[in-house]
């Protein structure tokens, strides 16, 4: 690593103050951090004649980070995702939390992880963020500190590597909601950008995009990226899954899952740049959503306005509404135990 640059970035309304973290390598590629969620602000990679751009959403100022419509780059909790009317049940007691995404709960509710001021420090050639999030916080029980580790490799590699503990049973789901063009941000759509899935099963939904139960084969529908496709080559399909959501926002079943191995998520090509991104994770599902409510969000970073499906987020993640689902992978931490997930984005690029 060349160097990380620590900078001052705002003070928060609570008086904490905000910082800003650049991590270059020797190619002079770079990745920035934020401490509000302990976001990814910026990444800048080569495409493939060598122009480096910044090919994630996000905001100049740190005030713009907070409550923002899409939760750019920052990292949801204590729950990402959504759980079925803000409520699931462990050991007989039901916990009831703050519903702010129609009739259900997402990320972790209106004052969850992505907006809070976490603390940071430089630990070698890596960034942490920690958050402490008290018993009782949005509704979930147990006392939870959470550390968030980010390191930028010589090889453009972007690996996130969350841990948890908690001091009385609970639930946790933690991601990184970054989204991606890699054309540059404030390029416009990415519906040209391909996508390919290691998944053959996507968990379909209601109307609310709370899963209906057990998954479902992708073949034979638009949900299908198991060989490479373009975003928005069936985005516009009369499907379930696509409606309720005005395009792609729904979690896909990652092939040969293996808890606590890391496993190929995702690849995200631009046919235009020649920039690829590819997604490895230790964790189950991976929701993917074409940012199909952009527009309106705070002004972009350069003054860009962004707009519906300027972005894909890809969010490698335990499933929606696992709490209420005894079948699916649990998420259920426990005193004694350590929640420990990592994401690798792996930046390159493509010959034409």
């Amino acid at each position: 690593m060349k160097r990380i640059i620590r900078e001052h970035w705002g003070t928060c309304e609570c008086g904490k103050e905000i910082y800003r973290y650049t991590l270059e390598n020797n190619s002079g590629a770079s990745v920035v951090l934020g401490s509000v969620g302990a976001a990814i602000v910026g990444v800048n990679v080569p495409d493939r004649d060598g122009k480096l751009a910044d090919v994630v959403i996000g905001y100049d100022k740190a005030d713009s980070y907070f409550a923002d419509g899409p939760c750019a780059g920052k990292c949801p909790g204590r729950y990402a995702n959504r759980i079925c009317k803000g409520r699931f049940t462990l050991d007989g007691k039901e916990y009831e939390l703050p519903v702010n995404n129609g009739p259900n709960h997402l990320h972790g509710g209106p004052k969850g992880f992505q907006n809070k001021v976490w603390d940071s420090r430089i630990d070698g050639d890596a960034v942490e963020f920690m958050y402490f999030s008290e018993d009782g916080e949005m509704g979930y029980p147990g006392n939870l500190k959470v550390v968030a580790r980010y390191e930028w490799s010589e090889d453009n590699e972007l690996r996130l590597t969350f841990t948890a503990q908690t001091d009385a049973k609970t639930v946790v789901n933690l991601t990184n909601h970054a989204y991606f063009n890699l054309n540059g941000e404030g390029s416009g759509t990415v519906l040209d950008h391909v996508l390919r899935l290691n998944a053959a099963e996507y968990l379909p939904t209601d109307d609310t995009l709370i899963p209906v139960g057990a998954s479902e084969p992708v073949a034979g529908t638009p949900m299908d990226f198991v060989l490479p496709k373009a975003l928005g080559k069936e985005i516009k399909a009369d499907f379930p899954a696509l409606n309720y959501g005005k395009g792609y926002d729904a979690c896909w079943l990652i092939d040969g899952y293996t808890e606590g191995q890391l496993s190929e998520a995702a690849e995200l090509y631009s046919p235009a740049s020649g920039r690829c991104v590819k997604m490895f994770t230790t964790q189950p599902g991976i929701q993917v959503y074409t940012g199909n409510w952009l527009d309106g969000c705070p002004e972009g970073k350069n003054g860009h306005i962004y707009h519906d499906y300027d972005f894909v987020a890809l969010e490698a993640q335990h499933y929606p509404d696992s709490p209420n689902h005894p079948d699916y992978p649990s998420t259920v931490l426990e005193p004694g135990q350590t929640f420990e997930q990592a994401i690798i984005w792996a930046f390159g690029v493509k010959a034409d």
